[in-house]
């Protein structure tokens, strides 16, 4: 295997939920919080981008830390009732992986539980680490603890993990440690001042799933 270990981002690398849950999620809770406020599409997608989705509440809507709580066990509960989609071909990866003797590790904004029953739901298996947002946040991403800890319980070298993500944080988290990321810009498609800065940020850039798949497991190493 080029990487024996393969750390996934969730939302918008594995499974669909920006536009579809999360952006529509968040228009209701800030209508009960900030009643007249409102956020566009493309503003939602840019503050999570730039800010990070919790520092984007505090800066731009000023969100006290427990409406912060409150707007996370609601997203909890919504999300509960609505499996969205994978990418395609995504599955097919996580399969090569796992039945290659390799790692799948999930570092994550989402919550263990939602992910949980992600990869249960479409591909009927469980990542070996989950990073989630349940952790404490200094202990999420973009801390370096996730990879910390990955490499310390299996006895691996920076050089032997791969992260694949669409968000700036997970390239802070990853650049601590010296590990390499892949840019997942198949959810980013159409934001081109995004795609540009991911893609001068990682050390790879995989347009389309089908990119990543080719790269892990088709083409020779060195």
């Amino acid at each position: 295997m080029k990487y024996p270990c393969l750390v996934l981002d969730h939302d918008d690398t594995v499974v669909q939920t920006e536009a579809t849950i999360n952006y529509p999620y968040f228009c209701y809770i800030l209508d009960v919080f900030r009643p007249g406020a409102t956020i566009t599409l493309e503003e939602y997608i840019d503050g999570c981008f730039h800010f990070g989705f919790a520092d984007m509440c505090r800066q731009k809507y000023h969100f006290t830390e427990q409406e912060l709580k409150d707007e996370y066990a609601g997203w909890k509960a919504y999300i509960r009732e609505h499996i969205p989609a994978t990418y395609s071909g995504i599955g097919r990866i996580i399969r090569r992986q796992k039945a290659a003797g390799g790692l799948v590790c999930v570092v994550s904004h989402s919550s263990e539980e939602i992910i949980r029953r992600d990869y249960q739901s479409h591909f009927g298996l469980q990542p070996d680490e989950i990073f989630g947002w349940d952790y404490p946040e200094h202990q999420r991403k973009p801390s370096s603890y996730p990879l910390q800890q990955i490499m310390a319980k299996y006895h691996l070298a920076p050089e032997q993990l791969l992260v694949v993500d669409d968000l700036k944080p997970a390239v802070e988290m990853a650049g601590k440690v010296g590990v390499s990321v892949g840019f997942a810009q198949w959810s980013k498609t159409g934001h081109n001042d995004i795609c540009q800065e991911m893609s001068r940020l990682c050390q790879y850039t995989f347009e389309t799933v089908e990119d990543l798949e080719h790269f892990l497991f088709d083409e020779k190493s060195g």
